[in-house]
């Protein structure tokens, strides 16, 4: 096949760089743009274009460098075979492969060219997993590994690109391999199980319907299902609150003195109270606190906050960070560390801060309140190839963005407040008791010194007083009044906190978490409402045959395993090939057994879920196929435990059935398919529990 040849720009005039130079790559061309200007010690770097791509000359330590760039992979995994199982692959340019990626089809023919004329070559790609996948499979392709070397940096500053240059290092191998690993692992587990959901949709109906499964996205997919499907069967039960109004001179308060299953016992303890009309202090302490200042961020700590503060989701923060990263702004993001460490020189950031403006005044007070010396608390999470996210002192050459800002912002009071004070607060608590009924607990809290809260004022607590008190104090009662009250259903995960369910489990990275998370959504396995994920049809059907199919492919503790082998690659104890080998093996057994039986029902329940074929039965309240009850699943389930609630309601509430479905269908903390159950039933003016 004719090669396209590379037209050369007029701005590349000069741009001729012979042979035998040494070839930089960066991960971005920003990056190349950041690096190429932190080589060049007196003059501007050579900017030069091959099409619309460009790179840079620079002479650094007396020898030619040309620095250019990737677009990130520039190569991915594939294979020749069709249908599954599929364990035979290979690497290869990725425009060839993945028509979305055309655009890199440009910097691969540059980096081609540039590459052929090169006697040294330098992975300069961000210091991760990820970066050192990117940097090795250009040169191996392209280059020739013999000749070649790692450049390992933190920030895209002047003095920590230097530094990394003067301490180049050789190809980091553990991390190569660890990263070969990871997306071969991916890559099996991927594409056999995501086939074999398409090949059963197409057994069934002729279709081809474009299908996915992974090692980490299943398992999260089924958790956000559990958590989903919890919430849409949830039943509230109720239960009856004594409350009682107290009031000290100026001081009101109203709050709840104990809590009852039963009306007529709540009734009967509300009785009591007003016959009594007060209260009995039984205990009072004041005492004061050291608020200690916060970790330094970590990626995932900065998604939550972020999601917490201004609702980004974390892909979103993550992209902004990364945005900052490559603008020599802060220290990489794609971080697990709380640590920064002695290397990093805390001093001259933070010195270097007070040029801005808006971090003058913050930075003069750190100063004074430490008398200058600067130790970030550092938190317990470590990541060995950099520390935790941290400003580098440079001044924005461009107004920011928005949320560019905000992020920003939020990194460098992080950062300014790990190395300050504790705040002091002045606590207060109290304890009002009625003899056989119950307690009202009473906390007062204020700030005497601000400290850290200071500068990081996001997370001051809310101010609250409450009046001093002695133990034996009779306090009187103004109001008593029983409120019922009901059980709420499970917190819905929102994209954060699914990320954080991720980190806390221990599956995917700190760099692939939101990503998985943005992949389930586009999919279309979930739905955003408001900022809580509802699950799909399609995403139920999908979980529903992973779990009964692939239980063990799709397991927290399976997903887990593997991800603790390929960090065990990374420190040297084990062997790419005898994960990768593992993983086969496991994946044939499971796959064959699949294929032997499961396809047809796999591919009728998935055709359903996409409409394809229609059920020849319905359920009685919406369009899903229909158990011999009359009902789906989903309804038939939502019933059980309408059946369990009315008889806990009919002891606490004394309710009859055709009330306490009215209540269901009324009530927004019932779970949707129980109040259409309910609502349905109603509509009907007749009690499915009539034999009871």
């Amino acid at each position: 096949m004719a090669r396209r040849r590379l037209g050369r720009s007029r701005s590349s005039a000069g741009c001729t760089a012979g042979h035998g130079y040494v070839l930089v790559i960066a991960e971005k061309p920003k990056a190349a743009r950041k690096i190429a200007e932190a080589l060049s010690n007196s003059t501007r770097p050579k900017l030069c274009r091959l099409g619309k791509v460009p790179y840079w000359l620079v002479s650094w330590n007396g020898r030619l460098h040309v620095i250019a760039s990737a677009a990130g992979h520039l190569f991915g995994l594939t294979t020749d075979e069709r249908g599954f199982p599929v364990f035979s692959y290979y690497w290869a340019p990725l425009w060839r492969i993945d028509g979305s990626a055309s655009y890199t089809k440009r910097f691969f023919e540059v980096l081609e060219k540039l590459a052929g004329r090169a006697t040294v070559f330098i992975n300069a790609c961000d210091y991760d997993i990820e970066g050192s996948v990117i940097g090795y499979m250009i040169i191996k392709s392209l280059g020739d590994v013999k000749r070649a070397y790692r450049a390992k940096f933190s920030a895209l500053t002047r003095q920590d690109i230097q530094r990394a240059f003067r301490r180049l290092e050789p190809l980091d191998w553990d991390m190569i391999e660890a990263g070969l690993a990871r997306h071969e692992l991916d890559w099996i587990w991927g594409v056999n199980v995501s086939r074999a959901l398409m090949d059963s949709v197409s057994r069934v109906t002729g279709r081809r319907v474009v299908l996915s499964a992974g090692r980490v996205q299943s398992p999260t997919l089924i958790e956000a299902v559990t958590r989903d499907k919890e919430i849409n069967l949830f039943v509230p039960l109720p239960s009856f609150a004594v409350n009682v109004t107290i009031a000290l001179g100026d001081y009101k308060h109203t709050g709840r003195l104990a809590v009852y299953e039963t009306r007529q016992d709540a009734l009967k303890a509300a009785e009591k109270l007003r016959r009594a009309r007060f209260l009995k202090v039984v205990s009072y302490r004041e005492w004061r606190e050291r608020l200690l200042p916060p970790y330094p961020f970590n990626l995932g700590d900065l998604q939550a906050e972020a999601a917490r503060l201004f609702g980004y989701s974390p892909m979103f923060t993550q992209r902004v960070a990364e945005q900052l990263y490559l603008e020599g702004l802060i220290s990489y993001p794609r971080t697990n560390s709380q640590k920064i460490p002695e290397s990093v020189d805390v001093a001259t950031i933070v010195r270097n801060l007070a040029r801005i403006s808006e971090y003058h005044n913050l930075v003069g007070y750190l100063l004074r309140a430490t008398g200058g010396i600067l130790r970030p608390r550092n938190g317990p999470k470590d990541d060995p190839a950099h520390p935790a996210i941290h400003p580098t002192g440079e001044v924005p050459s461009t107004p920011l963005t928005g949320a560019q800002k905000r992020i920003y912002d939020l990194i460098v009071r992080r950062f300014l407040a790990s190395m300050a004070p504790p705040a002091i607060l002045a606590r207060a608590h109290a304890r009002l008791a009625a003899t056989g009924i119950g307690s009202l607990e009473l906390s007062g809290l204020r700030i005497l010194d601000h400290g850290w809260l200071r500068i990081y004022y996001f997370a001051a607590p809310k101010e609250s007083q409450i009046p001093r008190l002695r133990v034996g104090d009779i306090v009187d009662v103004k109001r008593v009044s029983v409120r019922i009250a009901y059980s709420g259903p499970p917190e819905p995960y929102t994209k954060a906190s699914l990320v954080k369910w991720m980190e806390r489990v221990g599956i995917g990275t700190e760099a692939t978490r939101a990503r998985i998370v943005e992949l389930l959504f586009e999919r279309g396995y979930l739905a955003s409402r408001g900022k809580r994920i509802e699950v799909t049809e399609l995403g139920y059907a999908v979980a529903w045959v992973l779990a009964r199919y692939f239980p063990q492919l799709t397991s927290v503790e399976l997903t887990r395993y593997f991800e603790e082998h390929l960090e065990a690659i990374r420190a040297r104890k084990t062997s790419r090939s005898a994960v990768i080998d593992e993983a086969k093996r496991l994946l044939s057994s499971i796959l064959a057994e699949f294929k032997k039986g499961a396809m047809e029902s796999v591919g009728m329940e998935l055709a359903k879920a996409l409409n394809i074929i229609k059920p020849r039965n319905t359920c009685i309240i919406c369009q899903r196929e229909a158990t011999e009850a009359g009902l789906c699943r989903f309804h038939q389930e939502a019933l059980q435990r309408l059946l369990q609630g009315y008889m806990e309601w009919r002891r606490r509430a004394g309710v009859d059935c055709l009330e306490f479905l009215q209540k269901m269908a009324q009530l927004s903390s019932a779970g949707r398919w129980v109040r259409e159950v309910a609502a349905y039933f109603v509509k009907q003016g007749k009690c499915p529990f009539s034999a009871l």
